[in-house]
Order: C-alpha cells, then sequence, then structure tokens
C-alpha cells in the first residue's frame, strides 16, 4: 500500500461530478475518441454540423492585436455585439435597453459565476437542490456570504413558486439566489408569467437573483411557432436597477463549448464589480476567441442555431426519455429544457438502484453516468453524505450524437435485464 504524499498548506480539493466520473472512467482506459466508450456523463452538446444550422467555424484568424491581452470585461464590440442581441430578443420595444456597460466577458461560465460570488457581500444566499455540482465549491471557498439551502422534491415535480420564493426571501433573510434555469439536471423550467413574477419579487424585496441561463435555447415548452429560448432579461423594467443578473454564452447555446466564452449581464453596477474581481481571479478571455465570437451574436444566426439543435435534440430527448421508462428508469418531470434526463433508479434492483452502484456497473460497459448525488450541492459538507436525498438519482446527458445514444443504451438495457434475472 502506497503511502499518502501530503504538501503542506494544501487541501484536497474535491472533484465535480462530470470531472470525478470521467476520472474514474480514465482509470478504466477511457479516452474521448475511443468510439468504444459512451460518455452519457458529459455537460457539453454535440457540436458538428446539424440540418438547418449556421456552418460550423473551423478556422480562426489570428490578428496582429490578438496578441495581446483582451481588457478584464471583454472586447467592447463583443460586449456591444452580446448586448445587441438581449435587445432584439427579449426587450423589443421597452424603454430600458442594455448596452455593452451591461455585459462582462469571461474565459469559461465556472469563471463568470465565481466572479459573481467573489462580489458578494457579507449576505443569506439560498441555492437549490439538486442543482448544478459545481456550486458547492463556489458556495464553499467564498466565505463572505452564508449559503442556505433550499429543497425542492421530486414528487411535486421540483415545483417552486413565487409565492414559495417569496417565503423562503422573507423567512430566511435572503439577499440573493443562485439557479440554474431551466435546471440542471432536473430540467426544471421558471417561465413566462411565472419567472416574470420572480423577477418583480427580486425588485420588490430588494433580493438578486442570479440566473445560469446556460441551457436557455433548449427549451422543449415553447408554444408551437415560438422561438425556443427563455431568458429573465425578457421580464426586467430596468436593467439597472433591477437586481437580475444572467449567465450564459458559446458554451451550450451555440455548441462551442472549447471556446470558453461567456458573458455576465446585469446592473452597470454588478459588471462594474465582476469586473474588478476578474481583474485579480483570470485575467479576462481570450481575444482572438472573442473577436470571433462577435459574428455569431446576429438573430439570423441564432435563430437558425436554436431551431436547428431543437429539431435534432427534442427527437434525442424523446427517445431516451422513452427507453429509460421502458428499463424502469422514472423521471419525477420530463425535462423543460437541457438535455439531461434525472433518472429515478429506484425501481431497479440492487446494486443499481442506487447513482454510484449504477455508475460503477454501467462504468464495466463503458458507459459513463453521474449519480445524483453529486447535484446534492453541500458546501463545506456540513449535511452527511450518506444522506442525500438523490442517492438513488443518475443524470443521463442526451448531449452526444444518437449513434452514441443508441449504443449506450442498448448497454444499459443489457445490463439491467441480466440484473433482474
Amino acid at each position: 500500500m502506497s503511502e499518502e504524499i501530503i504538501i503542506p498548506a494544501f487541501r484536497t480539493v474535491p472533484r465535480t461530478g462530470v470531472i470525478f466520473v470521467t476520472t474514474e472512467a480514465h482509470k478504466r482506459g477511457y479516452r474521448s475518441n475511443d468510439p468504444e466508450w459512451c460518455n452519457l456523463g458529459q455537460g457539453q452538446p454535440e457540436t458538428g454540423p446539424l440540418p438547418g444550422a449556421p456552418p460550423r467555424v473551423q478556422f480562426l484568424e489570428v490578428g496582429v492585436d490578438d496578441q495581446e491581452y483582451a481588457p478584464v470585461p471583454g472586447l467592447w464590440d463583443l460586449r456591444e455585439a452580446v448586448a445587441g442581441l438581449y435587445n432584439r430578443l427579449y426587450r423589443k420595444g421597452l424603454p430600458s435597453q442594455y448596452s455593452a456597460e451591461n455585459v462582462s466577458i469571461s474565459g469559461g461560465g465556472r469563471a463568470a459565476l465565481t466572479r459573481a460570488a467573489a462580489s458578494l457581500g457579507h449576505v443569506n444566499l439560498g441555492h437549490f437542490l439538486p442543482d448544478y455540482t459545481a456550486y458547492e465549491e463556489l458556495l464553499d471557498v467564498f466565505k463572505a456570504f452564508t449559503a442556505i439551502p433550499i429543497l425542492l422534491e421530486g414528487d411535486r415535480g421540483y415545483a417552486f413558486t413565487a409565492e414559495d420564493l417569496k417565503r423562503e426571501v422573507l423567512g430566511r433573510g435572503l439577499s440573493a439566489l443562485l439557479l440554474s434555469n431551466p435546471c440542471n439536471p432536473t430540467g426544471k423550467l421558471v417561465q413566462g408569467e411565472e419567472l416574470q413574477r420572480w423577477v418583480r419579487l427580486a425588485r420588490e424585496l430588494e433580493c438578486s437573483i442570479l440566473l445560469d441561463e446556460f441551457y436557455s435555447h433548449y427549451i422543449w415548452t415553447a408554444r408551437p411557432g415560438q422561438l425556443p429560448i427563455e431568458s429573465a432579461a425578457r421580464y426586467v423594467e430596468d436593467v439597472d436597477r433591477d437586481p437580475v443578473v444572467l449567465f450564459d454564452g458559446l458554451t451550450k447555446n451555440w455548441r462551442y463549448p472549447g471556446w470558453r466564452v461567456t458573458w455576465t449581464i446585469g446592473p452597470r453596477k454588478v459588471i462594474d464589480a465582476v469586473s474588478s474581481a476578474g481583474s485579480f481571479l483570470d485575467g479576462g478571455a481570450s481575444r482572438p476567441l472573442q473577436r470571433a465570437a462577435i459574428p455569431l451574436m446576429t438573430e439570423e444566426h441564432v435563430t437558425r442555431e436554436t431551431l436547428a439543435t431543437h429539431a435534432v435534440f427534442r427527437d434525442k430527448r424523446d427517445r431516451m426519455l422513452s427507453r429509460l421508462d421502458r428499463l424502469g428508469i422514472r423521471a419525477d418531470r420530463a425535462p423543460d429544457g437541457t438535455f439531461y434526463v434525472w433518472g429515478n433508479l429506484s425501481g431497479l434492483p440492487p446494486p443499481l438502484n442506487d447513482g454510484m452502484g449504477f455508475f460503477r456497473a454501467a462504468l464495466e460497459r463503458k458507459v459513463i453516468t453521474v449519480p445524483g448525488e453529486f447535484f446534492d450541492v453541500n458546501p463545506g459538507k456540513r449535511r452527511s453524505a450518506r444522506a442525500s436525498r438523490f442517492r438513488h438519482y443518475t443524470r443521463f446527458s442526451f448531449g452526444p450524437e444518437q449513434a452514441k445514444l443508441d449504443l449506450a443504451l442498448g448497454r444499459i438495457e443489457e445490463m439491467v435485464l441480466a440484473a433482474t434475472r
């Protein structure tokens, strides 16, 4: 048995769910380009051409000026382009419009969220269970604010109304609320009039809402003829006064995760704060990639990309839900958004009825999943991991191309059938 090596001053930093499962897979020979492996744990969409989508960017020209640092808040032209896109998509005819000063560019979604977390004061910040795994360390490493968990129930379809929000804000003294919308992993979406009520309450109760909208173009509940996207930007009254801060980027909705180009949108005072935080946290995003992102901000490009993505991913969603359901893996609710199915394993025989047990068994068949306990966001491990409410859940991604999904689901079917004989 090898002796554990301890380096002075350094702590053991826990891995997020996706990093944990891919690390375990690597120990068994997994490589991302190996056709034998099926990664249903991946947090990225397929990145190749889709029917009806704009051509994929394949080459970037790097100019002389691109060798320099970009401004920490981002290139002005890209900030203007992002603001203009939001105004065209969500704020037509409204007197208050976003400008470049309402946008900050970051080198990835975690960088954007980290900048925001570093900018919060000594407040109570609410967060939901379950939610995005990377929130756990984010909510623990910055000690200025106190993270307050809010439990959502599967038997209620993870519903949380504006009245529930009001009760939590007033009862727990929340000054801020962080959530993914649509939610990673459950796919629950706050939308339409309900989302409008949330924004109104944030304004009235002086509680900032930090909305991770990285899956906001993967909406499965849109009305026919309506572009399947949603954002709280649609319901903001005054872009410089309403305490609504939005995070998005090229990662999911444009299907360019490797570019690491993301943005924060909010009141100018917030943008000043997160930009200042970026000056000591990350130094800013890649200059050539920011410049290359500007042409992707047209309404025409976004519309074509969204409709093409929706057509392909809607079919993948429906087929995955159907096949999992036949195996006894139920979804507490069909996802309103995202490209994930939050599967309840309780109906399977042991050890497959446990997320970690299911993960270990699937790994032997070269299929990667993410156990549900990783989404039980637990900053500082203040609650016992053994008591996780989501031990009997697993997140399945339908981000990969359909052929890979069919291969993975076939192997999962064989695994379940073998366990029930």
